[in-house]
């Protein structure tokens, strides 16, 4: 036995020593999946195995960081270098700023952040003059988002025989032109171009020659351009690994297709399968639970966790008036066992399902003075001060990136107004020229305000003679003069008017020039495009994964909680129309629903308390609940049939039959509802 095998339970040992063929690993919560894949490929790189042969990928550059790290220590640093460790779309930059220009891809494309692509949507909505009570753009991005993760084109939805869904083609067409007329690519094109790239047959036989061996974490939650690409470098040599829990699998609103990991088998058929059922996290009381409550999906891996933690206490489920008092409950009873078992408040989550649900838990933290974490708060990168820099630094990048020009071409105020901005993207989109062009020739136009365009060809000029520091050394000074140059301070003083407020703002515009410094070190390949790349991605992480607190409650809801644990764990709103979401309900898919409840069940180590009402207001009325079919399941109980059936019935009463909220209901006077954060 090898010291990468030593330790390790006997499924865990066969996965790791499988380094030859497809190998499919169904790894079941609290497992130790990432110490099987670490430890696997250290095993693999002892065993002659060049590193540079080997392709890993996650899904979040914490994880692939983290992993490397831990292969590292495992392995040797020197030995690990070569390897190629990160995630999908970090790989997909790296191999389209490389090969891009085989697909129509410039080296030195942008990448377009969410808050861009909704500028960009509502943007193709106006010039289409598809007015946004038709279609709203955050829900044609959504809908285009997942058209793209299911390989479909604009094209193939404009000719949809739907208006609403023809619509949503032509606005994803136009979409897609304006952000490669700006030399932006968003997170899925960076996706569906590496497919692209890889139906060259020169380049695929390239990326073959070079990755002889696949390792895919969460594998659940691949969509179909990732599984495409896994697929077609894979196919050849067939040492494809695949880690993942298709009981986990809690994302297909956004395009992860569980049906990837169900049907592993169908595209390896020679594939070998270990399960990894001995959890490491939970008492024997929870995984009883989680596993009464998923068996019950149908399409599913066979497994059955088993607790390698011993027992514990039982899992406490509580039935309250209403939601206030479940929210002082929860608070009281977090306060009692803080005390009683002397846990650190870190130890403590409040799970749920909806982003509606937390305001009155918060509000019972508060006055009891408790401190809490809520998960989902604004990142970094969502302050206007870090999107204000950063849209002036991707203009020195990419003078063409319409999108931050129209950020910052009044930031702060230069005299140029929503009319000339106005008129000149008409002149831009009828001469089919760069909208930074257009001010740069202003004079040659009759529609636009001399003095404007003075201003803006002023501010274009000043940015471009920044260029000659976008590399090496310089971009730490290319951040300092940038700020200087375009008064950012004037920005400042005119949006906060005290002191301390303007103190604070400031700390996030020294921040960027911090990470400038970091990221300078990072040897010859430290310029101002690979900086902009990684603080994308890593921006793209920070919305994704908010991080917990060991003196503070968190608070978090199901989505986000994949992946974490915490000692005392508080499952709420276990209710009908809740978890399950109506929505479900209503579209009769309970399976994603259940798998949620399952994840959320499995996030406590030593304690799970399930919390419900008698009644609920919904939509300004106050409803009767339901216990949820998933507490009937856990509890070992069938659920009540007709009483699911006449409480789905009035729920969807309640929401106009569709799942939105009716046009008009009254407001009782004497209750409180919560607000969507």
């Amino acid at each position: 036995m090898s010291k990468f095998t030593a330790g390790l339970n006997p499924e865990q040992r066969a996965a790791v020593e499988a380094t030859r063929g497809p190998l499919l690993v169904l790894a079941g919560a609290g497992t130790g999946k990432t110490r099987v894949i670490t430890h696997r490929i250290a095993h693999m790189l002892a065993h002659g195995v060049p590193a540079s042969s080997i392709l890993a990928m996650t899904f979040t550059n914490k994880a692939a960081g983290e992993m490397k790290e831990r292969i590292a220590k495992l392995a040797g640093r020197k030995r690990t270098e070569a390897l190629t460790v990160g995630t999908f779309h970090a790989f997909c930059v790296k191999s389209l700023r490389q090969y891009g220009d085989r697909v129509g891809v410039r080296k030195a494309f942008g990448i377009c952040d969410a808050d861009d692509q909704l500028v960009a949507m509502k943007q193709a909505l106006r010039e289409l003059q598809i007015p946004e009570t038709q279609i709203q753009p955050k829900t044609c991005l959504s809908r285009v988002s997942l058209l793209k993760n299911q390989l479909i084109s604009a094209e193939q939805c404009a000719a949809s025989s739907d208006d609403w869904e023809a619509d949503i083609g032509r606005a994803y067409r136009r979409y897609d032109e304006s952000l490669l007329a700006s030399g932006l690519l968003d997170f899925d094109d960076l996706l569906l171009f590496m497919v692209r790239l890889l139906e060259d047959t020169r380049t695929l036989t390239e990326f073959q020659k070079r990755y002889k061996y696949l390792l895919i974490d969460e594998y659940q939650d691949t969509n179909g351009p990732q599984y495409e690409i896994v697929k077609r470098i894979g196919g050849k040599h067939r040492n494809v690994c695949v880690v993942g829990d298709d009981d986990q699998s809690i994302y297909g609103w956004r395009g992860a297709d569980v049906t990837k990991i169900l049907n592993f088998e169908q595209d390896f058929p020679e594939a070998k399968i270990v399960r990894l059922e001995t959890n490491y996290r939970s008492t024997a009381e929870i995984i009883k639970g989680a596993n009464a409550v998923i068996r019950n999906n149908k399409s599913r891996h066979e497994k059955a966790l088993r607790a390698a933690a011993g027992t514990g206490d039982a899992i406490v489920t509580r039935k309250l008036r209403d939601e206030e008092m479940e929210a002082l409950f929860v608070v009281q009873d977090i306060l009692h066992r803080a005390s009683e078992d002397r846990e650190p408040l870190g130890e403590f989550a409040i799970l749920f399902r909806t982003q509606v649900q937390p305001r009155l838990f918060e509000l019972q933290l508060r006055q009891h003075y408790v401190p809490y974490n809520l998960v989902g708060g604004m990142s970094f990168f969502d302050r206007k001060e870090v999107r204000d820099i950063l849209a002036f630094l991707r203009l020195v990048a990419n003078p063409a990136d319409e999108l931050s020009l129209l950020r910052i071409i009044n930031t702060p105020p230069r005299g140029i107004g929503a009319t000339t901005v106005k008129n000149a993207l008409a002149i831009a989109a009828k001469q089919r020229m760069p909208l930074s062009e257009v001010f740069a020739r202003g004079i040659e136009f009759k529609e636009l305000q001399p003095n404007a365009v003075r201003e803006a060809a002023r501010l274009i000029e000043s940015l471009k003679s920044l260029q000659h520091l976008a590399s090496g050394s310089g971009l730490v000074e290319l951040v300092k003069r940038l700020v200087r140059e375009v008064r950012y301070a004037d920005e400042i003083k005119r949006c906060y008017s005290d002191a301390a407020t303007r103190s604070k703002r400031w700390e996030a515009v020294n921040e960027i020039m911090n990470m400038a410094e970091i990221h300078a070190h990072h040897g010859s390949e430290a310029d101002l495009t690979s900086f902009l790349e990684d603080v994308t991605l890593n921006a793209n992480d920070d919305r994704d994964e908010e991080q917990t607190s060991k003196d503070r409650v968190t608070l978090m809801t199901l989505h986000s909680a994949k992946g974490l644990e915490f000692g005392q764990v508080y499952l709420v709103g276990m209710e009908e129309g809740i978890l399950p979401h109506i929505r479900c309900i209503q579209d009769g898919d309970i399976d994603e629903e259940r798998r949620l409840a399952y994840v959320g069940i499995t996030r406590a180590k030593r304690r799970l308390t399930i919390s419900y009402t008698a009644s609920r207001a919904r939509y300004g009325d106050r409803l009767n609940s339901l216990p949820s079919r998933f507490l009937y399941e856990m509890l070992g109980k069938k659920p009540p049939a007709q009483l699911i059936e006449k409480a789905g019935k009035a729920l969807s009463a309640a929401v106009g039959g569709n799942g939105k909220k009716p046009a008009a209901k009254k407001k009782p006077p004497t209750r409180n509802r919560s607000k969507s954060r």
